[in-house]
């Protein structure tokens, strides 16, 4: 007998395959965790009382700029950055946006050299490996590994009454904890594809993902300090288009109008609850994302051709859009 052969056939294949996986996992560590910062703010409380909360943040541009998520900074007077080097830095909140639950804050003092590259999760796959960085629990520079659990699930959020639903975002099976909020979430090759946002249950984590639409977001934070929106005021889902329509159009999924707030602008333009929303803007809408990249600034003010299927047979209507604002919803 060879005693140089393994006790259980394919041993040594699964331990080339767990040394694959750690090499990946600890070259995205090596990566990531130097740009990834504790972050401690405080705030003013009820009653004058000062609070205190904590998550993480990522930094992703050479001019100390950090992208964390809005609910960390929520009513932060001042703050501070601990990165895992040690290096400690004031930093500023420069912008945030409930809606998208995103927030960019600036550092006030010595950063590290480098930052991350941020990614695009429109190109993640279910069962792909995910890495998350972050401080959970205060516990410094923590690293969990995981899959893309799934991709566009969807997290509602507020800002006043204004509602509004994040579309396209990750859930991975990485553990996420507690002060893991604002860390980051990075492909096999260490680039940051999410934003970790809510931890949903047992097993399940949220990311905001890092795509066109929130890149738009990070941009208008840095100069400006807020995202400007158009509002149509209606509420709307995903829905399969009938069999007519499809033949007609080979169009598969449109916009269901579930509820046209009254007086809104979707209201004024004739829109109703059961239109099937097909364009808006000349271009195809098959789900909340396509539409709500249409409603930025450059949208307010400005006519929106909007095409439905009402009662077999197509509708085209005219919708001007107006500044969203905290009395909005929908």
């Amino acid at each position: 007998m060879d005693s140089a052969a393994p006790l259980h056939p394919g041993a040594d294949d699964a331990a080339d395959a767990m040394d694959a996986y750690s090499r990946v996992v600890t070259a995205v560590a090596r990566t990531v965790l130097p740009h990834v910062a504790a972050l401690t703010v405080r705030g003013g409380g009820r009653g004058g009382r000062s609070v205190e909360g904590s998550g993480s943040a990522v930094l992703f541009a050479p001019s100390g700029y950090l992208l964390t998520n809005a609910h960390v900074v929520a009513g932060a007077g001042s703050g501070w950055a601990e990165f895992a080097d040690g290096t400690r830095t004031a930093i500023d909140v420069t912008g945030s946006d409930p809606l998208s639950d995103l927030a960019v804050v600036h550092a006030d003092g010595e950063i590290p050299d480098g930052t991350v590259v941020l990614g695009n999760a429109d190109e993640l796959s279910v069962g792909q490996l995910v890495v998350a960085v972050g401080n959970p629990l205060g516990l410094a520079g923590s690293v969990t590994a995981g899959v893309v659990s799934g991709l566009g699930r969807s997290l509602p959020t507020r800002s006043g009454r204004a509602g509004r639903v994040i579309e396209d975002v990750i859930q991975t099976d990485a553990a996420l904890n507690p002060g893991n909020s604002g860390g980051a979430l990075a492909d096999a090759a260490g680039r940051v594809v999410g934003i970790n946002t809510a931890v949903a249950g047992v097993g399940l984590g949220l990311a905001v993902p890092i795509n066109t639409t929130t890149r738009r977001i990070i941009t208008a934070l840095m100069t400006d300090g807020r995202v400007r929106r158009a509002y149509l005021g209606l509420v709307s889902r995903p829905s399969p288009v009938p069999p007519e329509l499809l033949a007609k159009t080979g169009r598969r999924t449109g916009l269901k109008v579930v509820e046209v707030v009254s007086g809104s602008p979707a209201d004024r333009a004739g829109l109703t609850g059961g239109d099937l929303l097909l364009t808006a803007g000349r271009r195809p809408v098959t789900d909340a994302q396509s539409l709500q990249r249409l409603l930025f600034d450059d949208a307010i003010g400005r006519p929106l051709p909007i095409t439905v299927w009402r009662r077999g047979a197509m509708v085209d209507v005219i919708a001007t859009p107006v500044e969203l604002t905290g009395m909005d919803s929908g």
